[in-house]
């Protein structure tokens, strides 16, 4: 037989599985964006921002309540690798729009997996995940072309938009103003060294002044942290890390290298930096597509795209022209300003172990902060479990290594919160009641606004002392039921959760209510705990409680008290937590 007979099939065979692939793309609302949506009102002051969540009274978004039909972990796989091979096709073909969309579709799927960490499909998810943000790069990498001319200065226009911000700064914001000239002192002089050897405009130096008023630790209410304003996602991307003990937005070494880096890609995409400094703000991709509804192939000019950016974005760049035209000519806008602070200066040192820095200080004889201040990306005011290189001040470099040996190790506080999902319809007064805290107390902790304004699905925290994260709020909803202990799953539980939070295991579980695999139906009644004392009912533990106090109370043993309800002679109970007692003394 001939080659090309034998061909044929497996040509035929072939397209056939492409065209199977092809059509398990399944269109999205909306592509994964790295940036939050502005809000609509005036941009206040940058000292004055606080995180605030938005009132949200529609039901959920049809992708969370797609995830109330449980689904086995394998299908679901499966499905996402279809619609990641679906992607490379598209791809393959020049349609990025479709590839974008099929990938971000496999990656959601990904994320409506809850797989136990002891299975054995654990692995093969992660591989799944990885694979998949690969091309998402990747992809998002071959859109990387300039468009219009690579300008190498910023146009210092004075518009009317212009005119109206240096009037801001010279009234209302000129105390704000102020008081960021003055500190830029402190950080310019690293940020210039950076964009020289990047061979950037020297003029993005003053960038963090619009972002921040460069402050180290400023904090937006669209979860922007440090001088250069990174979401977390953005941060990650450009190589901040942030875990337990440090977050590398609020260094301004770091952060300033990840700005010049992003800076420098924008630029690369877009052309003008004025543009550039529109996607910095708004995120790339929103800049893009208000380009592609103009039907044209290149910009010329920003102010072309002014009127539909958003409005905290199309502010910052007649802001920032602002800023430059103010300090290059303080006379003209009759601004005069304060002395700038010295550049930061220090030493390090090389710390093995978690100590407190408020101590570190007060040994060397420096205010409390002065060391805390040097090193802002330590979160808790302590160097972390593992090396690091601790700035110090100047000149200090022998001493303080010598000191720092005197110190004990410092061991962090346990989480003094537990979390508690908001259901629809509960308001923070209810919770704060169900948990016997103060509304305040949540506010604060949760940074809410004055109107303490929640949603459904929101991942609040409660102030308690010393309880855990998952029990917590699901010890609340126990119930009895003759002589079973009986919980109703809600959204987001898994077996190995509920088994963590009750102590107990996942086998355990499964055979108390004869479940053949790990799917669990959002409503469902399991049974934790069979075979509870006649007579027993519950009991909410109040401030100033312990299970020894509370088996003696009730005419327990404390051994009997921790028994019913899983616990361990080293567990900590915490107000509003619910305890299984027996009723008769």
């Amino acid at each position: 037989m001939s080659k090309k007979y034998i061909l044929i099939p497996t040509l035929i065979i072939t397209l056939l599985f492409l065209a199977n692939c092809a059509t398990r793309i399944k269109p999205v609302a909306q592509p994964i964006n790295t940036y939050t949506e502005p809000a609509e009102e005036e941009l206040p002051p940058i000292e004055n921002k606080i995180i605030q969540e938005t009132a949200v009274t529609e039901p959920l978004n049809p992708i969370e309540e797609k995830k109330e039909e449980v689904q086995d972990p394998e299908e679901v796989m499966e499905e996402a690798m279809n619609t990641y091979l679906g992607a490379r096709i598209a791809w393959d073909q020049g349609d990025l729009d479709t590839a974008i969309t099929a990938l971000d579709e496999a990656y959601n799927l990904i994320l409506q997996i809850a797989i136990p960490p002891d299975s054995p499909l654990i692995q093969e998810k992660n591989d799944l995940r990885l694979l998949i943000a690969r091309r998402i790069q990747e992809v998002y990498a071959s859109q990387a072309t300039a468009i219009g001319e690579n300008h190498q200065t910023i146009p210092l226009v004075e518009n009317k938009y212009v005119l109206r911000e240096i009037k801001s700064f010279q009234t209302t914001e000129k105390k704000s103003f102020q008081e960021g000239y003055k500190r830029s002192g402190r950080y310019r002089q690293i940020i210039l060294e950076k964009l020289r050897k990047e061979g950037l405009p020297e003029e993005l130096s003053w960038m963090p002044m619009i972002e921040s008023w460069f402050k180290i630790r400023a904090y937006s209410r669209a979860r922007a942290l440090g001088l250069w304003q990174f979401i977390a996602s953005t941060g990650y991307r450009y190589g901040l890390k942030r875990d337990r003990w440090i977050d590398e937005r609020m260094d301004p070494e770091k952060a300033t290298q990840a700005a010049v880096k992003y800076l420098k890609e924008l630029h690369s995409w877009f052309g003008d930096w004025t543009t550039a400094l529109a996607a910095y703000n708004c995120g790339e991709f929103r800049v893009r597509r208000v380009i592609k509804a103009q039907r044209i192939n290149y910009l010329d000019n920003f102010w072309d795209l002014y009127p539909m950016l958003p409005r905290e974005t199309s502010r910052f760049v007649p802001r920032f022209i602002a800023t430059l035209l103010i300090v290059n000519d303080q006379a003209k806008y009759e601004m005069d300003l304060p002395t700038l602070d010295p550049p930061i200066k220090y030493d390090s040192i090389e710390v093995n172990r978690p100590i407190k820095l408020t101590s570190f200080s007060s040994k060397l004889g420096f205010p409390d902060d002065e060391i805390a201040d040097l090193n802002p990306e330590l979160r808790h005011k302590s160097t972390p479990d593992h090396n690091y290189n601790l700035k110090v001040p100047y000149g200090y470099q022998e001493e303080a290594a010598a000191t720092v040996n005197s110190l004990s190790r410092w061991i962090p506080p346990e989480a003094t919160y537990v979390i508690h999902y908001v259901r629809r319809g509960e308001t923070v007064s209810q919770i704060a009641s169900r948990y016997r805290t103060s509304i305040s107390s949540i506010a604060r902790l949760n940074s809410l606004s004055r109107n303490y304004l929640i949603r459904p699905g929101q991942r609040l925290k409660v102030p308690s002392q010393g309880g855990r994260s998952y029990s917590s709020s699901r010890s609340l909803d126990l119930t009895k039921e003759g002589n079973k202990l009986v919980y109703k799953v809600k959204r987001g539980d898994s077996l190995y959760l509920i088994a963590n939070s009750f102590r107990t295991t996942i086998q355990k579980i499964k055979s108390l209510n004869s479940l053949k695999n790990s799917n669990l139906a959002i409503g469902r009644k399991l049974i934790i705990q069979n075979g509870t004392p006649e007579g027993s009912t519950f009991y909410f533990v109040k401030s100033g409680d312990s299970p020894y106090l509370i088996a003696k109370k009730y005419g327990m043993t404390l051994n009997l008290l921790l028994k019913l309800n899983g616990l361990s002679s080293r567990s900590k109970i915490y107000p509003g937590q619910k305890l299984l007692v027996t009723a008769d003394k």
